[in-house]
């Protein structure tokens, strides 16, 4: 029963990994086991080595737990050896597989995304096998695995999951109809992957999904009935189907024929949906980072967090289902308390409105939509929770002035879903949405519906819709009456603010709440003063933590730790000194570091770890005169003590990851801990070259991503402490330049707070070498990112970018996406840098391919300052951009212009600027204009051009009326023409202004203009006859 030797550590047996992940503590346990088992049978017969292992479980619970999780990894591990190690199995537990089903779920919950290809395939058959054998709990196992079937994704993966558990349960249907939670669970599940698998090539796998939950739902109806109001939702999307089309008009019309028990779809839809259905349609990852969003993520900074899981989840076409599943497990089964309501902690209708904004399918939008209102329909305050529809009319309240049109569109839908949801039911269902309201005013989630139905940004027929519908709410409320409750009447003002701010700020909080009890929530529209019906003045203001030191309580987690680490943590507790704290600290680290520690414990410890040094985590890190002895002190905290194990401890040492598991823990708790650490990886000396650590660190915790960890702790240390991220800038940049030079995040936070001074500190350090914030191959995307920024952030970066050696041909197509009126800072940057450029060719295209606007001077000043300073060069690149533009089709030239959002250049973009460049030139005495290039490349655009063009820039055509090429014959017919014309009477003495400028001039640009002239002198006057001088 030897297991074939191991390809490597990077790949790992169990799990996918790679030399930077730190070892998996239950990938080296269960490894561990297949030692113990390896060395028990090695060498002996199939006979002796069951003897062998029967007699080593015998000896207690632990071996025969290393017994089992041995043949359990041998399993996942080795396809060959699977059959015989399940046999073995099954004759050696003597718990009823309690500790392999216990292991499976955990994997399940915790690991499946990282499961190997191989293990993942073993595991399914592993279920398979249990289900097969009927072992107790299998049903629960199984429930489990049909979480791991994602919604809105058709991926391989995926399918070959959803494929091989519907398999189980269809051989195995005698042995499912056993438990009507597993009934009811797989056909909430089917019903809902049906909608995902509709194109040609999955009909096949759908149409087994049909026959399956028709089955059950006719079989065992009332099983089913369970899953309450939300089986009738999921049937109506997929109603359309003939097979169920069959089995919906019997549920309306023949609800007997289902079961004797159903009286109608009225009882159905009465009844609330259990969270268990709601919450198994999101896998384990999607609702670990759904509840991270809504308890640790603060409102305004959740763009990121909402963009990777966009990215992840919803990106594709099939998604957009998913975001029915998303809405409804937020509003049923995320209850935050009343203490997140009332911090700054991102709120539940934000996500849902962000998510309404990202659906692009017609489909998927009225889908949303209605599980956004559906426990409305029915609502009952007896049965249901205010939970389930605050969430609805916090969206239509705070979306009113960011962005009316969601407000609209949910206050049409609320208005047309009455009617229309179920005809035969619409007086149940307009009670419902009465009773709703009704609640929600009484709760005080609003305080009075009127200047939301009746508020002057929706249009008129909605208005009149709304007043129709709901006459009771539209009337503005009457006054307050002297001896009603002051609590009651009072109304505090609250933000408005939009879906997706980045900068957020609170009105005044000092109005209480509405009522001791509830969780009120404010209206903005209008405020209402005991005194009278005037609005109360008010003024923003940023949120600033208030610090209250209240002694530390860690009562509640004293009963979970042994009495070895509660006597420590007592210590801990009772100390008064740093040093005392520091050398009780370390204790705990060694008892962490023993053996025998129980990993249980390490959720607790970290809590009580987080409750005793919450004071550390106050005030500034930084200390206020940068020492090396003010450093090492700074870093002298009992947390600390953490941080200097882990930097004394080798990777493949066991000790290092219990540590790394023990910070993960603690980060759990305070989020602060990771900038802590990477002040104490640059400030410590003990600490010197380690800072790598801190991406084993972000790979602990619950993150999982480097990314996303430092972006999340440098986020929390601009909050804190300003000058300790621009301590931190130069190190974390240095160390981990693909996390920060990719994408413009950290430098937004960065410019977003620094001030003059410290922007000056960070020019140094790049003109220095200590730090490079722009790389060629990011650079350019950056700055574009940058556009959307304020004005001084805008600024910061361009002189950050200035201060790098980075070509400005690298960033030049940027003019491509500037307009004048929008990016004013970005253009004046690029002005200032331009002007001390000698032209390049991809320079003057880009600058002459912005549009020309009246207003718009950027491209004539640009080429005005040229034309002084590079008269020559100039002249030949916009030679070369006129032939070159004049020979391509015009009909190209205008599908290119008008194909890209983008500026492209063109023919006539060129003669617009030179145009104005020569209106520009006209009262000037540079001599730009009688350059050869220029009248050559203005004669080759003349004689090819349209009339229209010719009529329309005729001026500057005329310039180059009277020039030959050397070697032709002077024409005889034309010479006087134009010396009677006004434009050669006006430009009569340019030859001699054109000898003093270029007198005026550099001593190069000197010689380069010298040999023209003599030519352009013995034209005559006919060579200067324009009104370009």
């Amino acid at each position: 029963m030897e297991p074939s030797p191991a390809k490597g550590k990077p790949q790992g047996r169990l799990l996918v990994s790679t030399t930077l992940d730190a070892k998996d503590e239950l990938e080296e346990r269960l490894e561990r086991c297949v030692g113990i088992v390896t060395s028990l049978t090695n060498g002996l017969s199939e006979r002796e080595a069951n003897d062998a292992i029967t007699a080593n479980v015998c000896k207690g619970p632990q071996q025969h737990e290393e017994v089992c999780l041995g043949l359990f990894a041998l399993l996942l591990t080795e396809p060959p050896q699977a059959q015989r190690c399940y046999r073995d199995l099954t004759l050696v537990n003597r718990d009823g597989m309690n500790v392999i089903l216990i292991k499976i779920n955990q994997i399940l919950m915790e690991k499946f995304l990282k499961l190997q290809d191989v293990c993942r395939t073993q595991l399914v058959w592993l279920v398979r096998e249990l289900v097969k054998s009927g072992v107790i709990g299998a049903d629960g196992v199984l429930m489990t695995l049909m979480k791991q079937i994602a919604g809105g994704d058709i991926t391989s993966k995926n399918l070959w999951l959803a494929e091989n558990v519907l398999d189980i349960l269809v051989d195995q249907r005698e042995w499912v109809l056993k438990s009507g939670m597993l009934i009811a669970m797989s056909v909430y599940t089917y019903l809902r992957l049906i909608v995902d698998h509709g194109t040609p090539a999955l009909l096949v796998l759908r149409q087994k999904e049909v026959d399956f939950c028709i089955g059950l739902l006719r079989e065992k109806f009332m099983e089913c009935f369970i899953i309450g109001r939300d089986l009738v939702r999921l049937l109506q999307i997929v109603a359309r189907i003939p097979e169920m089309e069959l089995l919906w008009k019997d549920l309306l019309h023949n609800p007997q024929a289902l079961s004797p028990q159903f009286t109608g779809l009225l009882q159905l839809l009465t009844a609330r949906t259990s969270r268990k259905f709601l919450a198994c349609r999101l896998t384990p990852d999607m609702e670990t980072k759904l509840l991270f969003m809504t308890s640790r993520v603060r409102f305004g900074q959740q763009k990121r967090y909402q963009d990777w899981f966009q990215r992840q989840y919803l990106s594709t076409a099939e998604s957009q289902s998913l975001r029915c599943d998303l809405i409804r497990y937020i509003c049923g089964v995320v209850h935050p308390s009343n203490e997140v309501l009332s911090s700054d902690i991102l709120p539940r209708w934000a996500i849902i409105g962000w998510l309404l904004t990202t659906c692009t399918s017609n489909v998927a939008a009225s889908n949303a939509k209605l599980a956004l209102f559906y426990d409305w329909l029915f609502f009952s305050p007896e049965k249901d929770s205010i939970m389930n529809i605050e969430p609805a009319i916090l969206v239509m309240h705070h979306s009113m002035k960011p962005h009316p049109a969601i407000t609209a569109t949910l206050l049409d839908f609320m208005c047309r879903i009455i009617p229309h949801f179920f005809p035969p039911l619409e007086g149940q269902v307009r009670q419902g949405v009465f009773n709703s309201l009704t609640f929600i005013m009484e709760k005080r989630v609003l305080a009075h519906l009127a200047p939301l139905f009746d508020n002057p940004k929706l249009d008129r027929e909605l208005r009149s819709m709304l007043r129709e519908r709901f006459a009771e709410f539209c009337s503005s409320p009457s006054p307050p009456t002297e001896g009603r409750d002051e609590g009651a009447n009072e109304m505090k003002m609250e933000e408005s603010v939009s879906l997706e701010m980045d900068n957020h700020v609170l009105l005044d909080k000092e109005d209480g709440c509405y009522d001791n009890t509830e969780a009120a929530f404010s209206d903005d529209e209008e405020e209402i003063n005991n005194k009278g019906n005037k609005k109360r003045e008010f003024r923003f203001h940023p949120i600033k933590e208030a610090i209250i030191e209240e002694p530390a309580d860690i009562t509640p987690y004293m009963d979970q730790l042994d009495d070895t680490m509660k006597e420590k943590v007592l210590q801990l507790q009772k100390g008064s000194d740093t040093e005392t704290h520091c050398e009780v600290m370390q204790e705990i680290v060694d008892l962490i570091l023993e053996e025998d520690f129980d990993s249980e414990q390490m959720s607790t410890l970290a809590s009580c770890l987080a409750e005793l040094f919450k004071g550390h985590f106050r005030g500034d890190v930084l200390p206020d005169e940068i020492t090396e002895e003010s450093l090492e002190e700074s870093v002298c905290k009992p947390v600390c003590l953490v941080f200097r194990n882990l930097c004394q401890m080798q990777e493949d040492n066991s000790g290092f990851s219990v540590l790394l598991e023990m910070l993960a823990e603690l980060y759990q708790k305070q989020p602060k801990i990771g900038y802590h650490l990477l002040f104490y990886l640059k400030a410590s000396k003990a600490a010197m070259g380690k800072m790598s650590l801190y991406e084993s660190f972000a790979q602990a915790t619950a993150l999982g991503d480097l990314h996303t960890c430092l972006m999340m702790d440098m986020k929390a240390c601009q909050e804190d402490d300003i000058r300790l991220l621009c301590y931190l800038t130069p190190s974390i940049y240095t160390e981990f330049p693909d996390e920060t030079l990719r994408s413009g995040e950290l430098l937004n936070m960065i410019v977003a707070v620094i001030d003059s001074t410290q922007l000056q500190e960070l020019m140094c350090h790049v003109m220095i070498g200590n730090l490079v914030m722009f790389r060629k191959d990011s650079v350019l995307n950056i700055l574009i990112q940058s556009l959307e920024w304020e004005t001084f952030e805008q600024y910061s970066t361009w002189q950050l970018f200035l201060a790098h050696n980075i070509p400005l041909e690298t960033i030049i197509p940027i003019l491509q996406h500037l307009k004048y009126k929008e990016h004013p800072e970005a253009l004046s940057c690029l002005l200032l840098q331009l002007r001390r450029e000698k032209p390049s060719g991809e320079m003057v295209k880009m600058v002459l391919s912005r549009p020309c606007h009246q207003e718009d001077q950027f491209t004539t000043s640009i080429l005005r300052h040229w034309a002084a300073k590079h008269d020559d060069v100039l002249g030949e690149h916009i030679k070369a951009l006129l032939i070159k533009n004049n020979n391509l089709p015009r009909k190209r030239q205008s599908l290119r212009s008008s194909s890209s959002k983008l500026a492209q250049l063109t023919l006539e973009q060129i003669l617009e600027h030179m145009d104005n460049l020569r209106l520009n030139l006209s009262n000037t005495k540079n001599s730009f204009f009688t350059q050869t290039p220029i009248l050559q490349a203005l004669q080759h655009v003349q004689a090819s051009c349209d009339e229209a063009h010719k009529m329309r820039f005729s001026d500057l055509f005329s310039l180059a009326e009277e020039y030959e090429e050397p070697s032709s014959k002077p024409p005889k017919s034309r010479r006087k023409a134009p010396a009677s014309s006004p434009r050669s009477r006006k430009g009569a003495a340019t030859p001699v202004s054109n000898e003093e400028e270029s007198a005026s001039s550099s001593a190069s640009e000197e010689e380069d203009s010298k040999p023209k002239a003599p030519k352009r002198k013995r034209k005559g006057s006919s060579a200067v006859a324009s009104d370009s001088d």
